[in-house]
Parts: structure tokens; sequence; C-alpha cells
């Protein structure tokens, strides 16, 4: 029984080292070329993994032009005040359809359900958006997805699991509904907000298609909309920002690029070990 046990770990061992090796390889890549001198990335053929003239010229260029500064502003922006909303607005309607009194609970329910399977399309969304005067607005980057189904659910199953006594002996102490919501159920449900709240910021953060379709004006965009047009499409970031042109343009793409994925990365590991407990627990009864 146990020459079967040490290979099974060392199948899962070398598992783990080629996911990581997967995932670390590119990550490493975007990282050293954008911190590489120009004669290092001709040198390594565009991509380097440990650059031998490391310069930081790259986001001198970046910071200095204005364009990816002005996108990453925007971009926080929205993605604080789209997740504090999508969490205010997600939060009362879990806990309005946990509440099994509440009339019309269930077709709200069942109407928030359906979006997950059927959605109105980009044009009738686009139509809409431009009808309530939202285009070109950055309320067009948070209304159209203030609410996800998913979060919605998983928040009312969490409400739903909460002991039923909790409530009642609030109610006895004459507690109403908000005073309810604010001082018992949203300190036993720190974990499921924490996930529900990296769940909407990540969305907020890489939302690309709704700054391509509503906003007009580049002076709006955030940070996605500048990766599209400085990396994907290879447009010159030097060019656009009036300046020197101070390092290889592929070096400022990869600069840009880890400029995207930095603040995600940082948050993610304070709210990692929330992730099983918040999902879980929220799913287990509906």
């Amino acid at each position: 029984m146990e020459k079967p046990t040490r290979i099974g770990q060392a199948a899962k061992a070398l598992a783990v080292v080629v996911v990581v090796a997967a995932v670390a390889y590119p990550l490493l890549g975007v990282i050293g070329t954008s911190f590489a001198s120009q004669s290092d990335i001709i040198r390594s053929s565009g991509l380097v993994l440990w650059p031998d003239h490391p310069t930081v010229d790259a986001y001198r260029t970046i910071f200095t032009g204005g364009v990816v500064t002005r996108a990453l502003v925007v971009s926080l922006g929205i993605t604080v005040f789209g997740t504090l909303a999508s969490l205010l607005v997600t939060v009362g309607m879990a806990y309005g359809l946990s509440r099994r009194d509440v009339t019309g609970s269930r077709f709200i329910l069942m109407t928030a359900l359906f979006t997950m399977l059927f959605n109105a399309g980009i044009i009738p969304n686009f139509l809409l958006v431009k009808g309530l005067g939202l285009y070109d607005t950055y309320a067009a980057l948070v209304m159209p997805t203030l609410v996800s189904a998913f979060n919605l659910v998983v928040l009312r199953s969490f409400f739903m699991n909460l002991p039923e006594e909790l409530y009642d002996a609030a109610k006895v102490d004459g507690a109403g509904d908000f005073r309810i919501l604010v001082r018992i159920v949203l300190p036993l449900s720190k974990a499921v907000l924490a996930v529900i709240s990296l769940f909407y910021a990540v969305t907020y953060w890489n939302a690309f298609f709704n700054s391509l379709l509503y906003l007009n004006d580049s002076e709006k965009w955030p940070l996605p909309m500048v990766l599209r047009t400085y990396v994907l499409q290879g447009q010159s970031l030097n060019a656009a920002s009036a300046g020197e042109v101070l390092a290889p343009q592929q070096a400022v793409q990869m600069a840009v690029l880890v400029i995207a994925v930095v603040p995600i990365l940082c948050v993610y590991p304070f709210l990692q070990r929330y992730f099983t407990k918040g999902v879980l627990t929220g799913a287990i009864k509906g």
C-alpha cells in the first residue's frame, strides 16, 4: 500500500509543478519584458524572462505620458464605486428575497434567474442605455452590470442558512429589518461578502466590452480599453504621449499589462481564504 501512495503523491507534486510553471512562465515573461532594454528584447526574440540590463524606462514613459495614468484612475474609480453600489443593491435584494414573508419575492427571484439563461442582446441593451441618457457616461459601465444573478443567489442562500432564531430574537427586542440586517446579518456574512466583493471588483476592473460599446470619448477610457488600443492593436503609446521615446514599444506594452494585472494580484491573497467558505456556505440551500 505504501508504493502506490508514494507514486500518487509524486504524480500530484508533478502536476502542481506543471501547472505552476504554465502559469508562471508567461507572467514572468511579461514582467521581465517590461523591465527589458531594446538589446534584451532583440536578443530574446521578444520575450525576456530575466533582463541583463533592467530599466524602468517603460514605466517612466507610461506615467509621464498621462494616457495610462488617466485610464488607471478611471478604472479605480469605476471599480470602487461599482463594487460598493453592486454590494449595496445585491445585499438589499438578497435579504429581501431571503425573507419568506415578502410579497412577490418568488417572482422577483425567478426574474433574476431568468437573466442567467437569456438576455436581451447587444443592440437592445445599447438602445436602452442610449435611451436612458447613459451613453458616453461612466454610469453606462456600472448600471448594466449592477446586479449579478449568481451573486444574488449565493448571498440569498447564505442569508437563508442563518438560524431563524436570530431573526426572531431580534424582532422580540424590537429591532426592525434594517437594524437586523446591519447589526446581525452583515457581521455574520463577512466571508461571503468578501468573495462577492472580489467577484464584482474583478468584473468592473476587467470591463472592456461595455467600454467599447458605451464610451465614445477616449478621454473616459478605462484601463482595459487602453490595453486593447496600445497592446492588442499595437498602436504606439509613445506616439500618443507628447514626449521623447524612452523605452522599446514592446516593453511599454508589457508594462501596461503589468499595471492592469498587479492590483488584482495584490488583493486576491487577502481574500483567497474566504473563497471556499464563502461560496460553499452560500450554495448549500436554495
